[in-house]
């Protein structure tokens, strides 16, 4: 039995160590990333129901459908 070397090219080592440098970049901010989220704000329960909000993201969004 011939015992088979597997051959990595330069190309594909360099691209797997430029992925795992990426991964490591991205892991070490992530952590800093949701410290700076914003905290969301509760508001109290409407007492008859309801509920709907005109927010500016449902303008926006208005106004795109118009034709």
């Amino acid at each position: 039995m011939s015992s088979q070397n597997p051959k990595v090219s330069r190309r594909t080592l360099f691209a797997g160590a430029g992925t795992v440098g990426v991964v490591a970049a991205a892991t070490s901010l992530l952590p800093q990333v949701q410290d700076l989220a914003p905290q969301a704000i509760k508001k109290a329960k409407p007492e008859r129901g309801g509920g709907y909000e005109l927010s500016e993201h449902v303008k926006r969004y208005y106004k795109t459908t118009l034709v």
